[in-house]
């Protein structure tokens, strides 16, 4: 005997699904293949398959983690203040700049949305997203919009490495941030 504890289902469940983000992050859906996520979790495609059914299911479990991720994220700043507003929830998005896979995931969800399936799945999540920002701020339905356009500007920008850690340097970028830093957006 090894000494080697077997993981349970669910277990290899989450080691497959951590594997699914980090490759949906960086090929995005339509060139993402399952024999890579299993490579990548150390098991067999057929299993991958037998845990999620589908390439696309699997998608889309990646993309609600992304999605739960975000919220758990608004909901814990939020808990940091007595009266949350959207800039409350705007410092939780430092965490994000530290997990780019997560905003990379959630990037190649909108741009796999001409899937019908992804994307209601992705315009639903996206909706939540929203309404729990109004929800947790009491904020207008303009403040919301800016908060959620700001954030998918710092999306985008720590997607290309100009923002979060180890950025890469653009004068443009710096401008930006500078300027989201003055207004605490």
């Amino acid at each position: 005997m090894t000494g080697k504890t077997r993981m349970t289902a669910t277990e290899r469940g989450e080691q497959v699904l951590a594997a699914a983000v980090q490759a949906f992050a960086e090929t995005g859906y339509a060139a993402t293949k399952t024999d890579d996520i299993a490579r990548r979790a150390g098991v067999s495609q057929p299993y991958v398959i037998r845990l999620f059914g589908t390439k696309q299911q699997l998608f889309l479990a990646a993309l609600n983690r992304v999605c739960d991720r975000i919220e758990a994220v608004f909901r814990e700043a939020a808990a940091t203040d007595p009266n949350p507003t959207a800039v409350t929830l705007g410092h939780g998005y430092s965490v994000f700049l530290a997990e780019r896979e997560l905003l990379q995931l959630l990037l190649h969800g909108f741009a796999a949305s001409a899937d019908p399936v992804i994307g209601e799945q992705t315009r639903a999540r996206f909706g939540q997203i929203y309404d729990l920002a109004r929800e947790l701020t009491g904020a207008t339905p303009t403040e919301v919009r800016r908060f959620m356009s700001t954030g998918m500007l710092l999306t985008v920008m720590t997607s290309m490495q100009v923002a979060g850690p180890n950025a890469v340097p653009a004068p443009w970028a710096a401008e930006i941030l500078g300027d989201l830093e003055k207004f605490g957006d």
